[in-house]
């Protein structure tokens, strides 16, 4: 349980999250990830990431259950300060990453792959942005790197899911293919970034980042504030505890 890691091909380092039973992660996993990706940037033999993970669904966003045991702000900060910095490692990867979605992808796990450069999914994936449910707010700098505007603003203030042949549909999502093949596309695709230069491969991610119309980093540390002030006026606490009473698991949204 955690995150591992693995280099199965040459030019190809694969980080792994599992957190059972729905890999929502606590804060410590925010940070264990970030580091991964990180790490396997830094590599000079490294040319494309893949980011994967185990279990039932992609991710399930931050552990409620982690800020529901805490009734102080250190678990929100954790978490807040622990999205930023995995989400910002994937962006800043200094080489592709690819992030192959099986399953749920929810919350936090809209903040990786909106950053990611590329995106295989299974045709039982899904996409979405609960936060209006969970108490909380953030992540629609991301989202807004995966859909439609338009779209982006029903799916947040629904909190409904967009399926992965949609995500296709408008071009954010490279390939849909069933779940038993997910890995192995992934790879596919991170096989064939592998083959460019190295060092190229790097000079191009850096050149891809520095014309983005929107400063990821900044947008979702502006969202961030909102998140703070629902949780200091109450109001998150409140819808929290409404949505843990129902017995409804992260992923079933």
């Amino acid at each position: 349980m955690g995150v591992s890691t693995a280099s199965p091909e040459k030019g190809i380092h694969v980080v792994t999250v599992d957190f059972p039973p729905v890999n929502a992660l606590p804060v410590r996993g925010w940070y264990e990830l970030a580091d991964a990706v990180r790490v396997a940037g830094r590599d000079p033999e490294v040319r494309c990431v893949v980011l994967a993970a185990a279990g039932r669904g992609f991710n399930a966003g931050v552990d409620i259950k982690e800020l529901q045991r805490d009734r102080g702000h250190t678990a929100l900060i954790g978490a807040n300060r622990g999205c930023y910095e995995a989400f910002a490692a994937v962006y800043e990867c200094e080489v592709p990453v690819v992030a192959a979605v099986g399953g749920f992808c929810l919350g936090g796990g809209i903040g990786l792959v909106g950053n990611a450069d590329a995106i295989v999914a299974s045709d039982d994936a899904v996409f979405g942005l609960p936060e209006l449910d969970r108490g909380a707010l953030g992540a629609a700098t991301h989202l807004a790197r995966l859909v439609p505007q338009h779209l982006m603003r029903a799916l947040y203030y629904t909190s409904r899911t967009a399926t992965a042949q949609e995500l296709h549909t408008h071009g954010s999502v490279w390939k849909v293919v069933p779940r038993a093949e997910l890995a192995a596309a992934a790879l596919e695709l991170a096989r064939e970034i592998a083959r460019k230069d190295g060092t190229l491969i790097r000079l191009a991610k850096a050149a891809i980042n520095g014309i983005d119309p929107v400063d990821v980093r900044r947008s979702y540390r502006f969202e961030q504030g909102f998140t703070f002030e629902a949780n200091l006026s109450g109001v998150a606490d409140r819808v929290r505890d409404t949505f843990a009473a129902s017995g409804t698991e992260e992923a079933d949204r």
